[in-house]
């Protein structure tokens, strides 16, 4: 095996399906990456037991064949040579690689025990790669980190026809993001669930434009876009429905700046010691934060739009009410309160965008606490 290949060509692809490696492993040659190169081009992939990743590029073969090296020592070593043609070679038992002046040899590890790479499940349609990244991460801010409760790490992924539904929950808050995305035959209709970890990766992977496939079957979600391929193995078990908790029928509606709300909870949030709420009291034409108790105190008050009440206090988690509004990139922030200690959603808003614009796709619940005394 020989081949030639551009320094940063080589080095974004180790790093792009180096992603998949675990950090430790029992099997040491999953922490391996194979290198196949033929006919100008040069696939890397990788894998564990929970997902796998290959990419393709561009390659001057001079002499086919394939080799499996650790992987986290070849991105190492691909992020300090020089920014020049690599020349790769197998010499032995040694994987050598070579740029101006600079020169490697990295321990080849043997084929019998690496697994064969899953393939793709059945391709049921494609989503646009930036808004798929945005809705995913819309959305994981509300994903468990709880190992013991496997399935509340990961996010749920709906399709039914040319809709999708990205959720997230923990049991304290509940994410929901929906978007279009182009089914590729009629009737198409899934719900499973996916490590919150794994997809925020993957959607960070893709490029900025373009369209990815989607694949499933029942054990795996497959993503491909442009000589890339990754898979991950699905989560047992489902997500709550989150029909009816949306439902706030006789809500409370308030509106405010976002971006003046964002510093505002910063700011008063830093005497909110102990995990104490983060109080927000409404009232008409303006908002009061206020947190901490007794000596330490802080508050600050914004202008505010109050509708469906005279006034109305409720108080949140202050590190969960800023995930919720990190998730929004709008300019205005809208409430729908249905009182303290009960549920309220967080949604965004752009002044001007017409009834399209202005329908929220991506919503965020909150429990609320009960208000300072």
């Amino acid at each position: 095996m020989e081949f030639r290949i551009e320094r940063s060509a080589l080095t974004d692809a180790v790093a792009w399906a180096a992603r998949v490696l675990p950090t430790r492993s029992p099997v040491p040659v999953l922490g391996g990456l194979l290198l196949e190169a033929a006919d100008g081009r040069l696939s890397i992939s990788g894998l564990d037991y929970e997902a796998s990743a290959r990419i393709e590029v561009a390659a001057e073969t001079v002499r086919a064949g394939k080799v499996l090296v650790m992987g986290r020592r070849l991105l190492d070593v691909c992020k300090v040579l020089p920014e020049k043609v690599v020349e790769c070679a197998v010499e032995g038992s040694r994987f050598s690689l070579a740029s101006d002046g600079a020169r490697f040899g990295l321990s080849v590890l043997p084929f019998d025990d690496y697994p064969s790479l899953p393939s793709l499940p059945e391709v049921l349609g494609a989503v646009d790669a930036e808004e798929f990244a945005a809705a995913v991460a819309h959305v994981t801010v509300a994903a468990g980190r709880d190992d013991t409760l496997p399935t509340l790490t990961g996010i749920r992924l709906a399709l039914d026809g040319d809709r999708m539904t990205l959720a997230a929950t923990d049991r304290y808050r509940f994410a929901v993001r929906t978007l279009s995305w182009k089914s590729g035959r009629d009737g198409v209709s899934a719900d499973v669930v996916v490590s919150a970890r794994r997809l925020t990766e993957i959607a960070r992977s893709f490029g900025r434009g373009g369209m990815v496939s989607l694949a499933l079957d029942g054990g795996s979600a497959g993503f491909e876009q442009a000589g890339t391929r990754t898979t991950v193995r699905l989560l047992d078990g489902r997500l709550p429905r989150h029909d009816k908790l949306f439902a706030m029928t006789g809500a409370v509606t308030a509106e405010t700046d976002r971006a003046s709300l964002v510093e505002a909870v910063k700011r008063v949030a830093v005497v909110a010691e102990g995990g104490s709420p983060l109080q927000l009291a409404f009232s008409e034409g303006s908002v009061l934060l206020q947190a901490g108790y007794e000596d330490d105190v802080a508050s600050q008050r914004l202008p505010a739009v109050l509708e469906g009440a005279a006034d109305l206090t409720v108080a949140f988690n202050p590190a969960y009410l800023m995930d919720a509004l990190g998730s929004f990139d709008t300019p205005v922030i809208r409430f729908e309160l249905m009182g303290p200690g009960q549920r309220a959603i967080v949604t965004g808003r752009t002044p001007g965008a017409g009834p399209e614009g202005s329908r929220p796709v991506h919503r965020h619940l909150l429990m609320s606490a009960k208000p300072l005394v």
